[in-house]
């Protein structure tokens, strides 16, 4: 399967895509991610662009010819190399694969607290287990607390780098 990647006006990315399918690729959406708002002191779950102003495409043959994608309202261009004929490759075409996986919807996130043991999501530290011992909720970052060479050490890291550690990890 190929998968292509445009840049399109924010506002326009559901109707490029729905013209990006009626012209023949296989499946073209604009990806989404559930976030939740507070409206009128109630929490609202809803639907939300993940990346605004991308479209994804994914065709069962490579598409060679530009012409497909002309002349359709809100494309601005197509992203990735011109020896490729602009098909993703390596860790571009990996997370848009993840993303056909999942239709193009991505739930809700999960959330850590405090005293949560964590794996940071970085070959740097893929070793490492650690434990949360502050979040800062207005930077969106949290203080990972672990071990490393015997002494204790921690790190300030982005709220979104974090994963739970995977069973059987040390």
């Amino acid at each position: 399967m190929f998968a292509y990647c445009f840049f399109c006006v924010t506002q326009k990315c559901k109707y490029a895509a729905s013209l990006l399918e009626q012209r023949g690729i296989g499946r073209a959406f604009s990806p989404q991610i559930m976030r939740r708002h507070r409206v009128q002191g109630k929490n609202i779950d809803g639907m939300v662009d993940l990346l605004p102003g991308y479209v994804f495409a994914y065709s069962e043959t490579e598409i060679s010819q530009g012409a497909l994608f002309w002349g359709i309202d809100g494309l601005i261009r197509r992203i990735g190399s011109q020896e490729n004929n602009y098909a993703l490759t390596g860790s571009d075409y990996e997370f848009a694969m993840n993303l056909y996986r999942k239709n193009g919807v991505i739930g809700q996130i999960t959330v850590f607290k405090v005293g949560d043991e964590v794996r940071l999501d970085d070959p740097l530290f893929s070793s490492c287990k650690g434990r949360i011992t502050k979040i800062d909720y207005r930077k969106q970052r949290m203080r990972v607390d672990y071990q490393f060479s015997g002494m204790d050490c921690f790190t300030w890291v982005g709220c979104d780098v974090v994963t739970a550690p995977q069973e059987g990890m040390t």
